[in-house]
């Protein structure tokens, strides 16, 4: 352990965009919780005429990167990159790779440092972060969701399997399965409650209702950047390459339809009809200061595909990830969220480079902008957990909320907000933002209008 922490202390991901000690020409980037001058994320917003602009935020600011172009400040790798900013979307951004992103964010870094001869031309391009519409900051192809905290799926396999929780192929391989891309929503999109077949523990028969057990799931969004070839499996060295950047991600969870739908093939209908990021992708580069081992776990089998040095030592991240919950009779009253838990992602079983290699094992490529989902994230301990199903055991037990409100699972108005940030030793802290959507009643259904006899 004490020659992990020296290797780690020679990070060499680490370069001038991570001194501690950078100031920035703009008051609002120095100590901001989320978007300090050592983040700068990328999204993309709405502009006054309804064009999709790419964006980086800065403090309480956003960089309008079209208006930006037009200097042409940046040369070389960097302005390669900037060139390709000037888009509705960071696809084209992503898929250039790390060196042209890593070459445009210390370009950035520069520009925004106090005694810059850039800063006038930066100044023109920022708007206030609360007058722009923030949308989803890239075109997702694909959306694949995994499983890799062990403590959520020991958890959970002990509430449908006491004698067999974690199933042995578990330690072997990063379990996934293919989401649905389409039904992926920025952050503060309404949620509205999914419709689907239900056993009737009474008449022991299906039915067709809307979800009595709906859940989020904490988990971290891992986008793709430059695209892996097709027919070929990218080696765990290589995957590092392929990795853009990450956001928070809530994959909303019907968990009756769930119970019902997911043998013999897993997850389908209590998955799809929603999944919600945070609107800012905090990219590989930001991150570098909160690298860590991956956390060693006992009698962990070595699977020799998906080893490297670089992965033992820098593999893991330190992404703190919490839940809050606000019901409406809680708005109502001014009574602030109830924190439901937090987490890190360092807890994880399987790294992003692990993820990333596995799933190109068959040949499958991966494209700019795809999307991973790290699954629910939950920690060792009980405070840690990452879902309702884990928190009340399925519904067994309750919450208790400000206002003598108690919740098994959401209710219609109720609120989740789940935010991240990364903070080392020497203070150093960047943040993911949040990704907050509220509850919403079903749609009106066809079928549960025959159903009903209506």
């Amino acid at each position: 352990m004490e020659s992990d922490t020296k290797l780690n202390q020679q990070n060499p991901f680490l370069d001038g965009t991570h001194d501690p000690s950078l100031i920035s020409w703009l008051d609002s980037a120095n100590g901001h919780p989320f978007f300090s001058i050592h983040n700068l994320p990328f999204g993309v917003f709405k502009d006054s005429d309804g064009i999709r602009r790419c964006g980086v935020a800065i403090g309480d600011y956003v960089i309008n990167l079209h208006k930006l172009w037009a200097d042409r400040p940046f040369t070389g790798k960097a302005g390669e990159g900037l060139e390709a900013l000037n888009d509705t979307s960071l696809n084209r951004f992503m898929s250039l790779g790390r060196e042209v992103s890593k070459a445009f964010r210390q370009s950035l870094s520069k520009a925004l440092t106090s005694g810059s001869k850039w800063e006038s031309s930066i100044r023109k391009t920022l708007m206030p972060m609360s007058e722009v519409s923030l949308c989803l900051p890239c075109h997702i192809d694909d959306y694949t969701d995994f499983y890799t905290s062990i403590h959520h799926a020991t958890s959970v396999g002990k509430l449908f399997r006491p004698d067999n929780p974690l199933l042995p192929n578990y330690q072997w391989l990063p379990i996934g399965y293919h989401g649905r891309a389409s039904s992926i929503h920025p952050s503060g999109t309404q949620v509205y409650r999914p419709v689907g077949q239900c056993l009737n523990p009474t008449t022991q028969t299906p039915e067709l209702t809307a979800t009595a057990k709906l859940d989020y799931e904490v988990e971290l969004g891992i986008f793709v950047g430059r695209p892996t070839p097709a027919f070929e499996a990218v080696a765990i060295e290589q995957a590092e390459q392929h990795f853009f950047g990450v956001c928070m991600l809530n994959d909303w969870s019907a968990r009756d339809i769930q119970a019902w739908e997911y043998q013999p093939l897993g997850p389908f209908l209590s998955k799809n009809f929603m999944s919600s990021i945070s609107p800012w992708v905090v990219t590989a580069e930001a991150l570098a200061p909160f690298r860590l081992p991956p956390t060693r776990y006992a009698n962990r089998p070595k699977v020799p595909s998906l080893e490297s040095y670089e992965n033992s030592v820098f593999g893991g991240f330190d992404i703190q990830m919490t839940c809050h919950l606000r019901t409406a009779q809680m708005r109502k009253n001014g009574i602030p969220a109830k924190k439901l838990s937090q987490t890190s992602f360092k807890h994880a079983f399987w790294t992003i480079n692990q993820m990333l290699s596995h799933h190109t094992q068959t040949g499958c490529n991966l494209n700019s902008g795809d999307l991973l989902g790290s699954g629910t994230q939950s920690g060792p301990n009980a405070a840690e957990a990452g879902s309702l199903l884990e928190i009340t055991r399925g519904g067994q037990d309750s919450i208790a909320l400000p206002g003598n409100e108690f919740r098994g699972f959401l209710e219609d108005g109720d609120e989740i907000e789940l935010s991240g940030f990364c903070e080392s030793e020497n203070g150093l802290r960047i943040g993911l933002g949040s990704v907050v959507g509220r509850i919403a009643p079903a749609f009106s259904s066809p079928h549960l209008s025959k159903q009903a006899g209506e």
